[in-house]
């Protein structure tokens, strides 16, 4: 995938998310939303040339970008994403505790996006 097509991507699952939970799937919400954060870091990855196949150095390379940043909501943005992705696996956020860990996501993905461009 090239980087726009990774940020298409980002996009696209935050929109997936919405209408999942809206349809009362939180853990299919959950999943787009850590898909979105994943293929958000890509299209950063790609242009910076960081490799960033394994869940470790996708986290590795966002954490970085916070770190150089100095930008808090990064951070903050990829353990929102990391909790929605544990959710999908093990249900433990009740609907109401989606939307706040989801907020911080969109935050994340729309900022990375930006960096991509």
């Amino acid at each position: 995938m090239l980087t726009q097509e990774h940020a298409g991507t980002a996009r696209a699952f935050l929109v997936e998310a919405d209408r999942e939970f809206a349809e009362g799937d939180t853990l299919q919400a959950s999943e787009k939303m850590w898909g979105a954060a994943s293929h958000a870091i890509m299209a950063v990855a790609m242009q910076r040339g960081q490799d960033c196949g394994t869940h470790r150095q996708m986290v590795n390379v966002a954490l970085q970008i916070a770190s150089e940043l100095e930008d808090d909501r990064l951070r903050t943005g990829m353990e929102a994403a990391q909790r929605l992705h544990a959710n999908f696996y093990h249900g433990f956020l009740e609907p109401e505790e989606f939307e706040v860990p989801a907020g911080y996501v969109r935050v994340f993905v729309e900022r990375m996006l930006a960096l991509a461009g």
